[in-house]
């Protein structure tokens, strides 16, 4: 099993989280090489990492990338969001020719489960596979030409077939349409991948890239915003709810800011414990904020419009609000 992640200095605890509980939960798996996508990780990063890979008898190679706006032809602005979210664009040209499946983990993942099942997917005809997220805005739909009746996905969790990635030339498609966008989206990397390959990818379990926010969300209400999303069906929803395999830590609670109370911040916790990075002080920030979010968890559970309202009216504004931090 090849995996791979993107960091940096700031990213890179998260990642050693994400990287224990996946070797942790797949000493099974009779091969796992670990590629890290670096954006000029310090020397003593790379040993720490490497040293929680030889601690379960993995090899880790790191990719130094570098300066990544050098690796686009046009300007770009990721709106706030760090640039190392655009890496995984580029994983046909770094990783090795005879790297022919790669399976990519956002670094603010954890691994509850063995991925095998995962790894063996039959992609067939599709050039990858991701999990739907039917919470997106309409409108950023609708700005990378997608319907409203089309699946939106993330790029939390990619299992990527890599002969055909680059026999189709995908990292030239989505440098393209990302060109034709102005260089500039709401999530660049996921748009970009949503709007180029429109139609090459394969949905996934939302087992395999479970949003810690959606243990609030009723399914019948996802597919109200999403209709696609019945495809899945009430059980497979309920069944990635109950055991989730791969957690998402997605949206603002985020178990390390202080005064967090994501359900699945122990989880978190337990694997940071595990790291080199054990000890880290939690992030400061709005104890009131991290209640307020939680609260809205709940709201979401007993009438789910009030988070659709709330996400759309502030939704926006947070985001435009990294672009000065």
């Amino acid at each position: 099993m090849n995996v791979v992640y993107a960091s940096n200095d700031n990213y890179a605890r998260h990642l050693a989280v994400s990287l224990y509980s996946l070797l942790d939960h797949n000493r099974d798996m009779g091969d796992i090489h670990i590629y890290v996508l670096s954006m000029s990780l310090s020397e003593g990063t790379k040993e720490r990492l490497k040293t929680v890979a030889d601690g379960f008898g993995r090899e880790l190679t790191v990719v130094e990338l570098g300066n990544l706006k050098e690796r686009f032809s046009y300007e770009v602005d990721t709106g706030g969001f760090d640039l190392s979210i655009m890496a995984r664009l580029f994983v046909g040209e770094v990783l090795p020719e005879e790297t022919d499946r790669v399976l990519y983990l956002d670094c603010d993942t954890v691994v509850l489960s063995s991925l095998r099942r995962l790894w063996e997917t039959d992609l067939k005809s599709f050039l990858l596979g991701a999990v739907m997220e039917p919470t997106i805005y309409p409108s950023i739909k609708e700005d990378i030409g997608l319907l409203p009746s089309e699946p939106y996905y993330n790029s939390g969790v990619l299992l990527i077939d890599m002969n055909r990635w680059r026999e189709e030339n995908a990292q030239k498609l989505l440098l393209d349409f990302y060109c034709s966008k102005g260089g500039k989206l709401f999530a660049g990397d996921q748009d970009t991948i949503n709007g180029a390959l429109k139609g090459r990818i394969k949905p996934l379990s939302p087992r395999y890239n479970f949003f810690t926010n959606y243990r609030y969300y009723r399914y019948s209400h996802l597919v109200g915003l999403s209709p696609v999303y019945g495809k899945l069906g009430s059980k497979g929803f309920k069944e990635a709810k109950k055991h989730p395999a791969i957690l998402h830590f997605m949206g603002d609670e985020r178990p390390w800011k202080v005064g967090n109370l994501n359900h699945y911040r122990r989880a978190y916790d337990y694997y940071l414990s595990l790291t080199p990075w054990a000890g880290t002080p939690k992030e400061k920030g709005s104890r009131l904020y991290m209640a307020a979010y939680h609260l809205m968890d709940y709201a979401t559970f007993i009438c789910p419009p009030v988070r659709d309202f709330v996400s759309a009216r502030f939704g926006m504004q947070v985001i435009n609000s990294r672009k000065g931090s």
